[in-house]
């Protein structure tokens, strides 16, 4: 198979990429992405050598380009997105961009050009807060921030291009990912990040907000999943399974860091700040899925990982940022999105 990853140098995208690699010898990919702020190369640098693996730098609202790349592709799978909360708060236009018309391009391709399947990634925030009980593929969609709104926007489209067009599009909607390569500005990573440089941990309001949290490495193995046994036109939920309050979670990793909860930061709540999410994840249990890594074990390897990869974080940490947070907040930096 030759699969076009869009967004391949990001957190999901990078893992998602080597999980191809390491699991379908005869595959090639090709990993278009626009290095923005959160797309790395680094976090590919142990595969670039490898014959099957190419990379090209774009941005996929440019339509010129991605035909040229997705020409001949036996898929696309979508990881290209904006996708942090904190910023699309005060900064919007670029997760539409993005996020939507991004998502317009790639399926205008995919229509032009035949392209046999369509993978569209997308995240459990699109059904809004969830008071009781797990959302269903069939539920209605509630975003209620700039970022859920433009990933409700795109999963629209892929399903409307289905019903229109016949553009064989499915959609996966993961809950919170976690793992190796994660941009620190996301809680986990940036929980303990700081942690590691005593710095403070800045949990917001309460701390009751509830996350199901999916290692990484789980949620590859389920996306590679759909797109090889999946339906056209459908949507499978992806859960972790693993229900956790933000102050739990952050106790936790003072606790695996060594660290005192005296360096737990209480500060103002984030605007439209959904409560809880969770997701009824049977569909996708029914093709053959199930998460492989507890979330205890998985969450101290997180931490190992980034307390032995001090020189892959610390640059992204003292540079954009560093520079993004104290325009925003002020002189204190440290402050983090809790998902």
């Amino acid at each position: 198979m030759r699969l076009v990853v869009t967004g391949g140098a990001g957190f999901i995208g990078s893992n998602f990429v080597r999980h191809v690699l390491a699991t379908h010898p005869d595959d090639r990919v090709v990993n278009l992405d626009r290095l923005t702020y959160a797309g790395n190369p680094a976090n590919l640098a142990d595969v670039e050598r490898d014959a099957r693996y190419s990379f090209v730098k774009g941005d996929i609202c440019d339509g010129a380009l991605v035909r040229d790349v997705i020409r001949d592709a036996d898929a696309v799978v979508n990881f290209a997105a904006c996708s942090h909360v904190d910023r699309s708060l005060v900064e919007p236009d670029e997760f539409l961009r993005t996020d939507i018309f991004g998502v317009h391009t790639l399926l205008e391709a995919v229509r032009e050009l035949k392209v046999p399947r369509f993978v569209q990634i997308s995240t459990d925030e699109v059904y809004g807060s969830v008071e009781r009980g797990s959302s269903r593929e069939t539920d209605p969609l509630r975003p209620t921030n700039p970022y859920s709104a433009s990933k409700a926007g795109g999963d629209h489209l892929a399903l409307a291009y289905w019903s229109t067009y016949r553009v064989p599009s499915l959609i996966t909607r993961s809950s919170n990912n976690f793992g190796p390569y994660q941009y620190p500005e996301k809680v986990i990573p940036l929980f303990i990040t700081n942690a590691l440089e005593d710095r403070p941990l800045p949990l917001y309001g309460d701390g009751r907000n509830v996350r199901d949290w999916l290692y990484v490495l789980d949620n590859c193995a389920a996306i590679d999943l759909v797109l090889r046994k999946g339906k056209d036109g459908e949507v499978y939920n992806i859960g972790g399974g693993h229900e956790v309050e933000n102050i739990v979670l952050t106790r936790e990793i003072l606790r695996l860091t060594r660290k005192p909860e005296t360096l737990i930061q209480p500060v103002k709540d984030r605007p439209g700040h959904d409560r809880r999410y969770a997701v009824d994840s049977r569909k996708v249990h029914q093709l053959g899925w199930a998460p492989k890594h507890p979330f205890g074990r998985a969450l101290e390897a997180t931490v190992d990982w980034y307390r032995e990869h001090a020189a892959w974080w610390t640059p992204l940490k003292s540079g954009e940022l560093r520079t993004w947070y104290e325009q925003q907040y002020g002189a204190h930096s440290g402050r983090g999105e809790t998902p």
